[in-house]
């Protein structure tokens, strides 16, 4: 059966079975990480996500916490045992092209599976950890992973799917446990989603297909006011109301004080180029390329990711001054982006 062929009650279930059969099997031996937890490692992660809490760089601030020193932040877990980009890069290879690659794993032989009946389209849903202890600096972690389930197809805003759980048991040197997580995917066919004609806007240039609009964020009652703000013309930032310390992407607590109770500043707009990347690929339809995006380091002192606007990606430069503009994307949607600060 193709991906372009209509599939028959026959073929779902022997496809289905084909999946299933993967449940409750071991994806490879135990497998250790490169490097043990390191500050370097733990510095550039903090510095990269805005999380100031000092436990994370300071010995004496995590003794102070009741911890045995410095310990790394629980969403760094999976960081210590990931592959690198190479190995990935040659495992996508060999799926596009069909063929299994050398140190292919039963996980990965079920994306393959997944890839060949049309589920080529792939997005992180949820993970849930659960620690035993904290992760410190020297410890070397080791995980071993089993696909727990694969569900039956299902049709979600994105599209129809399968959704795939593993979990993931890590241990230290010694063989202790330290964390479990179980982590969930949805391996989709594009074009499939219930929002697919909703999500429409104008047609797109030579084409009289209508473009998809953008993304819709996900809204919660920690980030709704930032898309509030942005509707009225203004850019606000989290703070906490406890210590004063600004915060972004919004979140439940602060990281310093750990105060649930915040409020919201209203920035000025002006900062400066912190970091930027220009995409070309992979395309959405949604977007315009090259798309240059940035981190934006506001001149209140936090930062933020936006599109840069009213610029040619070649004269992007770190340190440039910049200033927001809000675009209506759509009829419901309205970003802030930034754009070179008059002189």
């Amino acid at each position: 059966m193709s991906a372009a062929e209509p599939a028959t009650e026959v073929d779902d279930e022997k496809f289905l079975a084909r999946l299933k059969a993967f449940e409750g099997r071991t994806v490879g031996a135990p497998t250790e990480g490169p490097d043990a937890v390191n500050q370097a490692m733990i510095r550039h992660w903090v510095e990269a996500m805005g999380d100031e809490n000092p436990v994370y760089v300071d010995e004496q601030a995590a003794r102070a916490n009741g911890f045995p020193g410095i310990i790394a932040p629980p969403t760094m877990l999976q960081a210590w045992i990931m592959r690198g980009y190479k190995a990935t890069a040659e495992l996508a290879e060999a799926r596009a092209e069909g063929r299994r690659a050398v140190g292919a794993s039963p996980a990965d032989d079920l994306m393959h599976v997944l890839d060949e009946g049309g589920f080529t389209s792939v997005v992180a849903t949820n993970c849930e950890q659960e620690y035993r202890r904290s992760v410190v600096l020297g410890d070397r972690l080791s995980v071993s992973s089993s696909i727990e389930s694969v569900s039956t197809e299902k049709q979600t805003g994105l599209g129809i799917g399968h959704f795939i759980t593993t979990v993931l048991a890590f241990t230290d040197a010694a063989g202790e446990p330290v964390a479990t997580m179980r982590f969930r995917i949805l391996k989709f066919r594009p074009g499939t989603g219930k929002s697919t004609a909703a999500l429409s806007g104008p047609p797109t240039a030579g084409s009289e297909e209508p473009r998809p609009l953008r993304p819709r964020p996900a809204l919660t009652h920690d980030n709704a006011f930032f898309f509030d703000g942005a509707r009225q013309q203004k850019l606000l930032v989290q703070r906490c109301a406890s210590c004063g310390i600004l915060r972004h992407p919004p979140r439940p607590a602060c990281a310093v004080c750990r105060s649930f109770e915040w409020d919201t500043l209203e920035a000025s707009g002006r900062g400066t180029v912190y970091s930027y990347v220009v995409v070309h690929h992979p395309q959405v339809a949604a977007f315009d390329y090259p798309l240059p995006v940035a981190v934006v380091e506001l001149e209140e002192g936090t930062r933020l990711v936006a599109d840069l606007v009213g610029i040619e990606p070649d004269a992007v430069e770190i340190g440039m001054p910049v200033v927001v503009t809000f675009v209506a994307v759509d009829d419901e949607l309205t970003l802030p982006m930034f754009g070179p600060a008059p002189a």
